[in-house]
């Protein structure tokens, strides 16, 4: 019998004082198939015996607990692989229970002890981290802490997933995130029992991977000109100003946060975007271009790059890879060769969206490649190297998949569709038979703003908590089969810095969680709500960030009969109530409280208003300006 013992804090105080009693309020984030409640608690014993397996399938297992415990609660923890009175036992099955599959797990907290039954060491993990979500906040803090009852409610739970694919897309091209802050990233997707990590590795900004065949990838391709403010207007980069703004990861790098996913559970899907997106490798290796002066294009900081206000969002430079030419496919083959090594997950994402075909059209190789291929359309010239792309993948053991614009104009036999713009590019793949995620902009785009975007760094778009919320990844009349899975995309455009991709993804993620994990039937966003206030708190403990948009009002400016302004206000979250000045000072709750619409007064310039719950203030306070409600109404 192997016996292991981890002392966490040399002694402990002799008796607890129990300032704070456990929370049996049970919050847990994404919900679980079923819960039954029971009367009591178990209090954890000052030495926290826990039986397990010690083989090395466990260790990701065990280290979670380790470290929460070891960290917030100050207790000695001991690993036994036989111990009956053990305070926590984590079981495998020996016979595999379908009900629970490869993920599910059991939880029995009784009065005498708490017992973790799953098929797979992922299963137990999970259950691990629900029992985590049943102790009080402070197990998520950094600290020891003091005077807390560290007990869990009696509760029987059944839990497993809905979908197998539950993923979380981050933009390391936009802005680049260092290693140690991908890895947290990583360690909150785990929390929430999200396991796919779609990395984002390249794009216009930077080229974020390195590779050995083609060192200027990131040698040029990883930099830039650093620029803060709205991105997508900064003014060209001058010839002079340093280009030292970005980074890449090496290739340990990458084995090192793959190997740190794998200990959470989490699997990783590199994308590297083509033929469209690609302005740092064409940077790097012109002769990727089909277009006559590209060795003078630079590494995209943030400037206007195509016109979206016409058809085909043509491109103001040529941020695509050669369809025509031969280099573009044996640069591919090393690219995605080397890619295929690291990368042990089995799809390789190559993305495929937004590819801006004005350059393409005006050159005489493409020209050539239709005549040759009989290619009638600029569609069928990208459908041509999605369909030879996805044959590179293959030969190097890997699964193709793209955005929904590889349906145009044909898609190859066997990829994987990620359908974005809306559902309609998932519903038409599914029924064509190919693998589909859906991701759709309506619900599940992280970049877009939560409030009110006076409140917000701006975007195009809006997504409310309540709205990502009604995501369900099956849409009516599609087969179930199809469907992989849901996932959320966090693009960078706008964020600068780990703390706002915290921000612009929790709550969001939370929503996002429930969506992909829990029964569709279970899905309440009143109550989901109260167990996110209980997760903010959770998240505060953790020295996480989080929007509290959701607190924040609409504002819906309209007109009376005579012409004069009013505006209406309505809140996301129920049970809320707001108050209102037009006077320039701050409300709080001895102010007017909206009861419905407001008529502006004529002389007005700010209308500011704060939610309340009771007589605790919950919101922000917002300065809405009258001259932009009238710009909304555009007048």
């Amino acid at each position: 019998m192997k016996k292991l013992s981890l002392l966490v804090c040399s002694c402990l105080m002799g008796t607890f004082v129990f300032a704070q009693q456990a929370n049996t309020s049970i919050a847990i984030i994404p919900e679980p198939v079923q819960i039954t409640t029971h009367t009591g608690q178990f209090v954890l014993p000052a030495v926290l015996t826990v039986q397990a397996g010690s083989h090395e399938g466990m260790t990701p297992v065990l280290n979670l607990i380790k470290n929460k415990f070891s960290t917030a609660t100050g207790k000695i923890i001991r690993v036994n692989a036989a111990a009956p009175t053990a305070a926590l036992k984590l079981v495998l099955n020996k016979t595999t229970d379908n009900v629970i599959g490869k993920e599910g797990y059991y939880l029995s907290a009784k009065a005498k002890g708490i017992t973790i039954r799953a098929n797979t060491e992922a299963g137990l993990y999970y259950g691990v981290q629900t029992l985590l979500q049943l102790l009080p906040k402070e197990i998520e803090g950094k600290v020891v802490a003091k005077n807390i009852k560290w007990a869990v409610p009696i509760v029987d739970i059944t839990d497993y997933p809905r979908f197998e694919w539950r993923g979380l897309m981050f933009d390391v091209s936009r802005h680049f995130f260092t290693k140690k802050e991908v890895m947290s990233y990583i360690d909150n997707m785990a929390k929430y029992k999200l396991n796919l990590f779609h990395w984002h590795l390249t794009d216009d900004e930077g080229w974020r991977i390195e590779i050995k065949s083609y060192p200027k990838l990131t040698t040029v391709g990883a930099y830039n000109v650093k620029r803060e403010g709205s991105f997508g207007d900064f003014i060209p980069p001058k010839p002079n100003e340093p280009r030292t703004y970005g980074g890449y990861y090496t290739q340990d790098d990458i084995r090192e946060v793959i190997k740190y996913a794998q200990q959470r559970f989490v699997n990783i899907m590199p994308e590297v975007d083509v033929p469209g997106h690609s302005l740092a490798a064409v940077v790097a290796y012109p002769e990727l271009s089909a277009t006559a002066g590209a060795d003078k294009y630079v590494v995209r900081s943030g400037e206007k790059i195509m016109d979206w206000s016409k058809p085909g969002h043509p491109a103001l430079v040529d941020n695509t890879l050669n369809p025509a030419g031969e280099f573009t496919y044996t640069f591919l083959d090393k690219v995605v060769g080397e890619i295929a090594d690291l990368f042990p997950f089995g799809y390789i994402h190559m993305g495929g969206d937004e590819c801006a075909k004005n350059f393409w059209e005006q050159s005489d190789q493409v020209k050539a490649l239709m005549a040759k291929e009989n290619l009638k359309t600029q569609e069928e010239v990208q459908s041509y190297f999605e369909k030879r792309l996805e044959k590179i993948v293959e030969s190097k053991g890997k699964k193709f998949m793209g955005w929904d614009e590889i349906l145009e104009g044909g898609i190859g036999p066997n990829a994987a569709l990620m359908s974005w713009r809306g559902v309609k590019g998932g519903i038409e793949a599914a029924k064509l038979g190919h693998e589909v995620v859906m991701s759709p902009t309506t619900f599940v785009y992280l970049d877009y703003m939560q409030s009110d975007r006076i409140m917000e760094p701006h975007v195009y778009a809006s997504l409310r908590l309540s709205k990502t919320y009604e995501f369900d990844p099956v849409p009516e009349g599609v087969d179930a089969k199809m469907i992989k899975g849901g996932q959320a995309n966090l693009w960078t455009e706008q964020v600068y810095n780990i703390r706002q991709a915290e921000y612009m993804t929790w709550p969001r993620g939370f929503a996002l969680a429930e969506s992909v994990w829990s029964p569709a039937s279970k899905k309440n966003f009143n109550t989901f709500f109260t167990k996110v206030e209980k997760h903010f708190a959770r998240f505060n403990e953790a020295e996480t960030k989080y929007a509290p948009s959701a607190y924040d009002p609409d504002f819906k400016p309209g007109r009376n009969a005579d012409s004069t302004l009013n505006v209406t206000l309505t809140n996301e979250v129920p049970g809320l109530d707001i108050y209102y000045s037009f006077d320039n000072s701050y409300p709080d709750n001895f102010y007017p409280k909206y009861t419905g619409v407001l008529n502006i007064p004529i002389d007005a310039t700010q209308l500011k208003v704060i939610t309340y719950r009771g007589k605790q203030p919950v919101g922000r306070m917002i300065s809405m300006p009258i001259d932009e409600l009238k710009r909304r109404l555009g007048k």
